[in-house]
């Protein structure tokens, strides 16, 4: 698996950060030891913008980075990293435009730069040009960098007999709402990292790469709970509250590779070890949610909220039994209840990897939040995986008068590249 995680060689990794950092108490302290640990006090600018702290190293002490710094994913690999790997506490979802006048050759100049920088940037290393620094005290922080071409792609480099046929629209649900201007896209980026200033610093380099070739034609921005938050692993929650992922598929599960991933000897073959996204951000509408009881919200999602149990009894990790019926012969888990209808049993076996964030932009004239869920799913195919899912939720799912889809895309992402290679190389010049 290309997400393997592993921590990166303190010498190599930042060997670029060469400069040493003078502090008081120590000598030739690097950036590395002064920073990066729960253990140490950092540096704290006050008010005038004078140094109100020193580290805590005493000389010759090396304090190297957290745990949460110095996780590594590979960038290199059979499949891209980002799909299954760790969900990160922070998320940036871009998808860019090619410019007039930009084909097939601009967008192989462009995904080497793109692939080149991203390698780096997941190693912990500077983008060598067009790095501000933002993020060059920290480590890699467990950043995943992850390409896709939209429908139009194909049109614009000249490629249409090479569009797979699973990258035909979506079809239309009555949930839509969609901001045409912020779904698509020729070019789609995911970006997750365990540091907000290392996302924001990948994706502000990959943003400056881009050009003249591409410019951006959205963006969104998520998160999710940071590592150590919760005395023990637990599945995320969301902005309603809930738990979200319970029965998410996981690596090694049965049929979890042919459900996911397009088999190495699929059509087309340069999509071989890839997957297609679906990308959707769903707004949560909390004032109407948070009037419910918390009984109301039980029924509506099918699980307590407490501690995500089917109400059918249990734990989480209990199998729903939805037929079971209280003494009066009344279903436990209603029929129209979400977390019953989106069951891959009701759907012929349809299933999707969920990879959420979730988003906060700000509140409307009326001030009710514009909040919800950045919704990533993959699939070796979205006819087989999305689409009768959604559809399925479109027909009756009680949660639908709670939330509203705003935008949407779908994205090819092919198989990772291996040492020397950029991402999509099979597709530009196979």
């Amino acid at each position: 698996m290309s997400e393997q995680h592993q921590n990166a060689d303190p010498e190599s990794s930042f060997r670029h950060l060469s400069l040493p950092v003078r502090v008081k108490g120590a000598s030739g302290v690097s950036r590395r030891r002064l920073l990066g640990t729960a253990g140490v006090t950092g540096i704290l600018f006050g008010a005038a913008g004078g140094v109100a702290g020193h580290a805590a190293a005493a000389q010759g002490d090396v304090v190297p980075l957290s745990s949460v710094g110095s996780r590594r994913s590979a960038f290199h690999g059979t499949r891209q990293s980002g799909i299954t790997s760790e969900l990160q506490s922070c998320g940036r979802l871009l998808a860019f435009d090619l410019t007039a006048g930009s084909g097939r050759r601009e967008a192989i100049a462009l995904m080497r730069r793109w692939s080149a920088a991203a390698a780096r940037l997941m190693a912990g290393e500077g983008a060598e040009d067009g790095d501000s620094d933002v993020a060059r005290d920290a480590g890699p922080c467990s950043l995943t960098v992850t390409f896709g071409f939209g429908r139009t792609f194909f049109e614009r480099t000249g490629l249409r007999e090479r569009r797979p046929e699973a990258l035909e629209p979506l079809p239309d649900f009555s949930s839509d709402r969609l901001d045409r201007t912020r779904s698509e896209g020729d070019l789609w980026i995911q970006i997750g990292a365990n540091d907000a200033l290392v996302a924001f610093n990948a994706m502000r380099v990959l943003q400056q790469k881009a050009a003249p070739t591409a410019r951006v034609r959205w963006q969104m921005n998520g998160f999710n709970r940071s590592p150590g938050a919760t005395a023990h692993p637990v599945t995320a929650r969301n902005l309603m509250g809930q738990i979200d992922g319970t029965r998410n598929p996981r690596p090694g599960e049965k049929d979890f590779d042919r459900k996911v991933f397009v088999p190495a000897d699929g059509n087309p073959a340069w999509m071989a070890n890839g997957s297609y996204v679906v990308v959707r951000r769903i707004r949560m509408l909390l004032d109407d949610w948070e009037k419910l009881s918390r009984m109301d919200q039980d029924l509506v999602i099918g699980r307590r909220k407490s501690n995500g149990a089917p109400l059918s009894g249990g734990t989480e990790a209990t199998a729903m039994e939805p037929e079971k019926t209280d003494a009066e012969g009344n279903l436990l888990v209603p029929i129209n209840a979400h977390a019953r209808i989106s069951r891959p049993d009701y759907n012929q076996g349809a299933t999707i990897l969920r990879r959420l964030f979730s988003y906060h932009d700000g509140y409307d004239r009326d001030g009710a939040p514009d909040a919800g869920m950045l919704f990533v799913c993959w699939q070796a195919d979205p006819l087989r995986g999305f689409v009768p899912i959604q559809r399925h939720l479109d027909r009756g799912d009680a949660l639908s008068q709670y939330i509203r889809h705003e935008a949407s895309g779908l994205y090819a992402v092919p198989g990772g590249a291996a040492d020397g290679e950029y991402v999509g190389q099979r597709l530009l010049e196979g």
